[in-house]
């Protein structure tokens, strides 16, 4: 595996945003970061392995496990909220049977909160598998989901 995230990794040395975009290429190609990828990241880029827990941590888009196949993200901003986010919240729990930031024991779904999706003037939002769902409800979702 070391081998491996050098390889992804590498090419993104001495470059501006070059540990961001090495951690984006990882999670690409892995679907997650895993723990190896701390040391093999501070070596290559010269920080220490907190210094590199400390940017994948900053960034919401990162996850330290795979996703579901099925990848549902929910606004839960305050915009949202005013509308009825945590309302949709419940209902997908209750119709997925998970709690927000779960995934599912087959990998099939995962449900995680997202603070924005820049769809303020038509939300609540979400996202299913990166592709955003404006004034949504659980059967949009789930319409999605199932598809």
């Amino acid at each position: 595996m070391t081998e491996k995230l050098h390889n992804i990794i590498a090419p993104y040395v001495g470059e501006t945003g070059g540990l961001i975009s090495a951690m984006h290429a990882v999670q690409a190609e892995l679907g997650y970061l895993p723990e190896d990828v701390l040391p093999v990241a501070a070596d290559l880029f010269n920080q220490t392995k907190a210094e590199v827990k400390g940017v994948i941590s900053f960034y919401a888009d990162f996850r330290d496990q795979r996703a579901g196949a099925n990848h549902v993200r929910v606004c839960v901003a305050e915009s949202c909220q005013s509308v009825g986010s945590r309302e949709l919240v419940a209902a997908l729990e209750e119709r997925f049977a998970l709690k927000l930031g779960e995934t599912d024991l087959a990998r099939e779904l995962t449900i995680e909160p997202v603070y924005c999706l820049g769809l303020c003037s038509v939300s609540p939002a979400a996202e299913v598998n990166g592709k955003l769902v404006a004034k949504a409800d659980a059967d949009k979702i789930a319409k999605r989901v199932e598809a």
